[in-house]
């Protein structure tokens, strides 16, 4: 059985197709495990949100552990880094590969954050592979109502 990789983009009809097919060619030629190590920089997927009350931030690190990563707030830049190990066991150095997608080695990713977050009270939790930071935001950059009086 043949093994195929899937094309990064998905051949339907278009009027595009002309433009897609050297884009595709490029895509495989950068996807080559020749030109990229198995092990190197990546970037964990990072969602940001926002409540009245403090700025959410949720990374998703599959396969690591508390003590694999660390967060850092230093000059309202909020940082994430760490390293994710290959797990390797014995016999592997004779494996094969036909598709390498899992991502290891080392990752930083940092976020400059509006001086209306406090980084007195940040709290982290880490579940089932998935980071989750709260930043509270400071008293005067939650808004409030103002309400009118009469002359």
């Amino acid at each position: 059985m043949a093994i195929i990789k899937y094309p990064w983009r998905t051949p339907t009809y278009s009027q595009w197709s002309e433009f897609d097919e050297p884009f595709n060619r490029l895509a495989q030629f950068f996807d080559e495990p020749l030109l990229r190590s198995k092990e190197g920089m990546w970037a964990p997927a990072v969602s940001m949100s926002e409540t009245n009350d403090d700025l959410v931030f949720t990374v998703e690190l599959p396969g690591m552990s508390e003590k694999d990563i660390s967060i850092e707030f230093d000059n309202n830049v909020l940082t994430f880094s760490g390293e994710k190990a290959e797990e390797r066991t014995e016999g592997d150095e004779e494996r094969k590969y036909h598709i390498w997608e899992r991502k290891f080695g080392s990752f930083r990713r940092s976020f400059a954050l509006p001086h209306t977050v406090s980084g007195d009270d940040v709290h982290a939790t880490f579940d089932d592979g998935v980071l989750t930071v709260r930043l509270p935001k400071l008293p005067e950059a939650k808004g409030r109502k103002i309400e009118i009086s009469k002359n």
